[in-house]
């Protein structure tokens, strides 16, 4: 027990240095130099060496007391900094996902809701000139065929919008909800519904990678969160704001890519393992999953209404 006990601890340790304080610190870095630089002397490196060393040879830094209480305030100032940066990371992980958007403040459900709506008229043109490319590639005469390059140009143009038909502002709102379309479509499964009994007896190996792309997410967002910290230094110091940029687009890029792989196990362990749960809840079913499981499933694991309240005539 002690043993565990101890990796645990080690664990936890090694989360707050690498997740914590050493971004931190490079914020707290990038801080003090647009303190000390500001717009004027932005890359004035010769001016930020001699504030350094300024600061470095007073008596309250190079005492032993002085250097542990300095020591000590960078690196909770360095974890309050990194606790900031995952709640902002939180905040654009529920904004990114967009679940329940409608619920949103008017200021932002407005217009998210005029954003859907233009998606979906871009997907609906892209739809019907893919299928409508389908269609005449089927021509008899090949003659009459169209060139391939412009139904293949039109898929590609409705997957950059969204796998299925919008229904989420954002593009990783729509992967995830894509999912759960399909499985409704394909086999009349609710995943919203399935989902919190089905992760319980998913094999070890799949678990662990829905876990670890789960994590993933966060911490793709958390680096979001990063970037907007570093915004406000822009107004200090102007080099901060290609920083926050930088950061802003790898969070992005990374967040898609998490987001996707993330999606794409929620869809595997649904077709895979839902039989695997209807036979531990003792439903009469053997091979893949089908569409008469799946709405079986749905109504025995969704919760009913309350009944009506009890009339209070005569």
């Amino acid at each position: 027990m002690g043993g565990l006990w101890g990796e645990l601890g080690r664990k936890l340790a090694d989360r707050w240095l690498s997740v914590l304080v050493l971004p931190g610190v490079l914020y707290l870095a990038v801080a003090a130099a647009a303190h000390t630089l500001g717009q004027r002397h932005a890359l004035d490196a010769a001016r930020l060496i001699r504030e350094v060393t300024a600061v470095a040879g007073q008596p309250a830094v190079t005492q032993l007391g002085g250097q542990i209480v300095l020591v000590g305030a960078i690196l909770i100032a360095s974890a309050a900094a990194g606790l900031v940066a995952e709640a902002a990371g939180a905040l654009i992980e529920r904004l990114v996902l967009a679940v329940g958007w409608r619920t949103w403040p008017l200021g932002l459900s407005v217009p998210a809701d005029r954003w859907v709506r233009r998606k979906q008229r871009r997907w609906d043109d892209a739809h019907r000139l893919h299928h409508e490319q389908q269609r005449l590639s089927r021509a008899p005469d090949p003659a009459e065929r169209p060139d391939p390059a412009v139904g293949r140009a039109a898929l590609a143009r409705r997957t950059r919008i969204a796998l299925e038909r919008p229904e989420r502002p954002t593009w990783s709102g729509d992967r995830v909800q894509a999912v759960a379309l399909r499985l409704d479509r394909d086999h009349r499964l609710d995943l919203a519904v399935l989902w919190p009994y089905l992760e319980p007896v998913l094999p070890d190996a799949l678990a662990a990678r829905v876990t670890e792309s789960r994590a993933a997410l966060t911490r793709a967002t958390t680096l979001a969160g990063w970037a907007v910290l570093y915004v406000p230094l822009a107004g200090w110091w102007w080099p901060a704001a290609p920083v926050a940029l930088v950061l802003a687009t790898a969070a992005r890029n990374r967040t898609r890519g998490c987001v996707d792989a993330y999606a794409r196990l929620l869809d595997v362990a649904a077709r895979l393992h839902t039989p695997d749960l209807a036979a531990q809840l003792g439903f009469d079913h053997t091979g893949p999953l089908t569409p008469d499981l799946g709405a079986r499933l749905t109504h025995h694991l969704r919760a009913q209404p309350p009944p009506p309240p009890a009339s209070t005539d005569g």
